[in-house]
């Protein structure tokens, strides 16, 4: 009987941990299923927390999130997306960590993420903020809609990223191009090709702006262009099949909602994107671009080159070099620069104490940032950027809440070291017997 109590209480507590809303509450519950509808096709402005049920970070933020859903009920709808669970709608979004609060206003395809606090006073001031600027678009004539021509179905896209394909363009567009494409076969009698269309065309808007073109949806009226539908034997409508080049097709086999379809072209574009190029920290733009165009960007302090030579360099780059492929799907930035070279910025880092190589990981927008504590290895570093990628991990602000400042350097040649050159004194003048000389010496 006590071990069946304490089951039933441990079943009850990981219950409790994971049910962040209920009816009752007034944060909309939102899910690939309801969210078309909810959310982008909706003309009210909403806030949306994508959450994980195990992240502390959400937890904390659950009475807050509800009191604030409740003070804008009626004014802005305020929803919640457990993406660990829906993890479709968490990547169609780019959410890569939790709890992470979006904003879907005009355009609810390209929604802003929020930048506010996470007191409910500070969601509220947040909401109204943005509700005060959709009226004032609104008002001025701007759009008030998705900023995508409506296609059929009612859902949001333009169809002009959708590439009309045919039998005469298909081999040089498709066969012969460097892009990853998603292409629907269809027949215009058909009902399911009907009710594909808006997904399809809102996930090609999607896909193109989010993987900048590198993944293209196209369509292909397989009655007209028999040959390409005949030579990949399509029979049923609509049919759908990835093509990368000088490889096999292969079916589709996700869900047909945009969601599903966004999802599956992201993992493509994961799979087939150079891991990001690992740069030395030369100068200023080197690092603000790298950190401001990055949601993350990881950096490497490696010893001077003389207590390592060029050897031993080497081998640090390289880690960093696998582990920035290992993490490519996450678009970081990766940087190094030689201990001593860049002080401000050890400093702002508070790296000095903890020897070399050390690495720390910067979030520009949050202005903060996280220091690997274990060891310089693709163990240590895998766990130290898997715990700050599911939220986790010790943070602190970056010095004085702005990017340190950073000398201009030259590039390293590659080569060993050189130590420096001592002066050379020529000693075949001095009369070695002299007194005087040899009391200087003694002196």
């Amino acid at each position: 009987m006590k071990s069946f109590i304490l089951g039933v209480l441990g079943c009850s507590l990981v219950l409790s941990a994971q049910a962040f809303y209920s009816a009752s509450d007034d944060v909309v519950e939102l899910n690939p299923s309801n969210f078309n509808k909810e959310v982008l096709q909706s003309d009210s402005l909403w806030l949306i927390e994508f959450y994980a049920p195990w992240c502390g970070h959400c937890q904390s933020l659950t009475a807050d999130w509800k009191k604030a859903a409740t003070t804008l009920k009626g004014i802005v709808k305020v929803g919640a997306v457990d993406a660990d669970q829906h993890k479709s709608l968490g990547s169609q979004f780019g959410v890569k960590g939790f709890p992470t609060i979006k904003v879907f206003g005009a355009n609810k395809n390209k929604p802003e993420d929020y930048q506010g606090g996470r007191t409910s006073q500070a969601i509220v001031d947040g909401a109204m903020k943005s509700l005060n600027s959709l009226v004032k678009d609104r008002l001025s004539g701007k759009s008030g809609g998705s900023g995508y021509k409506q296609s059929g179905g009612g859902g949001a896209g333009s169809k002009q990223d959708v590439v009309e394909l045919t039998d005469d363009n298909f081999d040089k567009m498709v066969l012969q191009g460097e892009e990853v494409w998603l292409v629907e076969f269809f027949a215009p009698w058909c009902g399911h090709c009907k009710n594909l269309e808006p997904e399809w065309t809102a996930a090609a808007s999607a896909v193109m702006e989010q993987t900048k073109g590198k993944v293209r949806l196209g369509a292909m009226d397989a009655t007209v262009h028999q040959a390409v539908s005949g030579r990949y034997g399509i029979r049923g409508f609509p049919t759908i099949k990835i093509f990368r080049k000088g490889e096999e097709p292969e079916d589709f086999q996700g869900g047909r909602t945009r969601g599903d379809i966004i999802a599956r072209a992201l993992e493509l574009f994961s799979d087939h994107a150079p891991p990001p190029e690992l740069l030395e920290i030369l100068s200023e733009d080197t690092l603000k671009k790298t950190c401001v165009d990055s949601q993350l960007c990881v950096i490497g302090v490696l010893p001077h080159i003389l207590d390592t030579g060029a050897a031993g360099r080497n081998g640090y780059l390289e880690v960093m070099t696998k582990m920035a492929e290992k993490y490519k799907k996450k678009s970081w930035g990766w940087l190094w620069t030689e201990a001593g070279t860049q002080m401000d910025l050890e400093a702002a880092l508070g790296i000095g104490g903890f020897g070399y190589p050390a690495m720390a990981a910067i979030n520009s927008r949050k202005m903060k940032f996280a220091l690997l504590r274990g060891s310089f290895s693709e163990t240590g570093i895998h766990e130290f950027l898997r715990e700050l990628s599911v939220g986790r991990g010790s943070t602190a602000t970056l010095g004085n809440g702005s990017m340190p400042k950073v000398h201009t350097v030259a590039p390293w040649d590659g080569k060993d070291g050189q130590l420096p050159e001592e002066d050379d004194y020529d000693l075949s003048d001095v009369d070695l017997d002299d007194d005087d000389f040899l009391s200087k010496i003694e002196l």
